[in-house]
């Protein structure tokens, strides 16, 4: 049998040739671009083996741990990496820390007590954080042991509002978190320089006062991160950047030996611990996928940078636009109507490879406080790092898209979300050939 052209393949897949052609001739204009995140991911790439030798990475390493872990190789060795690649004196990465949630909230838990005050100095948190700081009540959360909370928001412009900031901090002020990703809101992500000012901010202030950055999505984006610059802890998801789309789950903490200690004994217990927590089978999964990590992120990055540039010459508001510098892999495209947030969705989801029959509905997912829609054809049950949107359903009913392990698949993905969009007549074919 004679092998498809590209046309056909595309076809074959739900693509029409006019959304083709309006996707070639936005991919051709890309080409600039994409060569300097190449550069970037061919740093991070040399910054990551580098670790790897520096920490004598064996094929012992990929050994299971069982039981206690006690003189688990192949876990230490993986936080020696990882604390090497972020420059930091330790760090804790584990398959016990559910989810980059998770890791935030043992990092929080375990350095602030009943007392203490907890200030956001990037506005208000991910959705799902307000209950682990009490912003909604909810058992266990750090309200109910005593610490307290307050935020400065962003500037209009999207930079910290050093006044504020100054004016925030008190006596009781224990800890200061910056977000460097969105989040759902369609503020700019943080850069590294902005943030690594930030904390010279408040050490200035305070010499005493923890910093914690919330890196999620952020990680290999730029070739610095925000624990080069004194950040106290830095803390992201596996099943995002860091993962490579290989660590089937987990979360990771670098930062001062101080700082990771007190958290190893929130996530295990005072006295133990990071000498217990067996790797259980998975660490040639995490050193593999942090090898891979720098590629598959340049990849998300092209497919966002893509997203901007298609959805920004049809007129929706895009964040950031394809013009604009990259800290993370996440790309915001207002529709302005549930209709059209759902029908991104649905079309992302319609190119994934597991799961492409599926059409997700809007639902009342746990630690949000509207409906949500998702898109996941994951090989990771909720990996960000691979294809995927979301976005809640109250307005600006923006998407969020993120991922893709290769440029091939959210190049794919982005054109069958436009498709979906062309299909329910949200957006016009004449828009395409004027665009």
């Amino acid at each position: 049998m004679k092998p498809f052209s590209m046309e056909q393949m595309y076809q074959e897949l739900g693509i029409s040739e006019q959304i083709r052609r309006f996707g070639e001739k936005a991919e051709a204009q890309l080409r600039e671009r994409f060569e300097e995140i190449q550069k970037t991911a061919e740093y991070n790439q040399l910054k990551v083996i580098a670790a790897m030798q520096k920490c004598r990475v064996s094929a012992e390493c990929f050994q299971t741990g069982t039981g206690y872990g006690y003189n688990d190789i192949g876990r230490d060795t993986l936080e020696s990496v990882y604390a090497h690649v972020f420059h930091t004196e330790a760090a804790l990465v584990r398959a016990q820390i559910t989810c980059g949630t998770h890791a935030l909230a043992v990092a929080l838990a375990g350095n602030l007590r009943p007392g203490d005050e907890l200030l956001s100095i990037s506005g208000k948190p991910y959705d799902t954080l307000e209950e682990v700081i009490g912003i909604r009540p909810s058992a266990g959360s750090l309200a109910e042991y005593g610490v307290t909370y307050r935020q400065t928001d962003l500037l209009e412009d999207g930079n910290f509002d050093y006044g504020g900031i100054r004016a925030a901090i008190n006596e009781r002020t224990k800890l200061v978190e910056i977000q460097r990703s969105k989040g759902y809101q369609t503020r700019p992500t943080l850069s590294v320089a902005k943030i690594a000012e930030a904390i010279a901010f408040v050490k200035k202030i305070r010499p005493d006062i923890l910093v914690l950055v919330d890196n999620c999505y952020g990680e290999f984006v730029e070739r610095a991160e925000p624990s080069d610059f004194g950040a106290d802890m830095t803390v992201g998801s596996l099943i995002k950047n860091p993962g490579g789309g290989l660590a089937p789950a987990g979360g990771y903490i670098v930062g001062s030996k101080e700082c990771i200690d007190r958290a190893a004994y929130r996530l295990t217990s005072p006295g133990l611990g990071r000498e217990v927590g067996a790797s259980l089978g998975v660490n040639r999964d995490f050193f593999q996928g942090l090898f891979l990590a720098p590629t598959v992120v340049a990849g998300a990055l092209k497919g966002a940078i893509f997203a901007a540039s298609l959805y920004g010459r049809l007129g929706f508001a895009v964040v950031p636009d394809a013009e604009e510098s990259r800290h993370d892999i996440i790309q915001a495209v207002e529709f302005g109507t549930p209709e059209g947030l759902i029908a991104f969705c649905r079309g992302i989801q319609a190119a994934a490879p597991v799961d492409s029959y599926v059409a997700p509905e809007p639902w009342a997912m746990p630690g949000y406080d509207s409906d949500v829609i998702m898109a996941a054809g994951a090989f990771i049950q909720g990996s960000s790092i691979e294809l995927s949107a979301d976005g809640p359903l109250k307005p600006p009913y923006a998407a969020y898209f993120q991922g893709g392990l290769t440029w091939e698949h959210a190049k794919l993905g982005i054109l069958r979300s436009l498709q979906s969009l062309a299909d329910q007549g949200i957006v016009r074919m004449e828009e395409l050939c004027e665009g």
